[in-house]
């Protein structure tokens, strides 16, 4: 003789109760995106410690980018210096006083403040510098 038990409960689970998306802040997503970028080869390590996908991290990333992740806090920008050398000639070019035939630019920022710096300021410099001074 066989026994045999039905067992006809079951649990029906809403579409809404427990879903795969999370909502995730701009303020988290800058975070995920920065200690994503910290060291060499880190967006899958990241991706997989907070359990996005990468394709969701590298978008973010892109918005990180362009500007379209915003935050209120306060933002570092990393500083490195090479050789006390260099450190030495910047300091000469500041000392100098400027002529008037000295070119300048102006930039209004988003954020209402304006800068002017010289003409002849390397664009790559200038293009590190702007998002910073634009956090602030």
């Amino acid at each position: 003789m066989a026994c045999a038990k039905v067992i006809s409960d079951f649990e029906v689970l809403a579409a809404g109760d427990a879903g795969r998306r999370r909502g995730w802040s701009d303020e988290e997503k800058v975070r995920i995106v920065e200690e994503s970028l910290r060291g060499y080869r880190q967006g899958s390590t990241t991706a997989g410690r907070y359990g996005i996908s990468r394709s969701l991290l590298t978008r973010w990333r892109a918005q990180y980018r362009s500007g379209q992740l915003e935050t209120d806090g306060l933002m570092f920008a990393p500083l490195t210096l090479a050789a006390e050398t260099a450190q030495a000639s910047v300091c000469e070019r500041q000392s100098r006083a400027p002529t008037a035939s000295a070119a300048t630019i102006e930039v209004l920022l988003r954020n209402g403040r304006r800068i002017t710096v010289p003409a002849s300021i390397d664009p790559a410099a200038l293009a590190r510098l702007l998002p910073v001074l634009d956090g602030l």
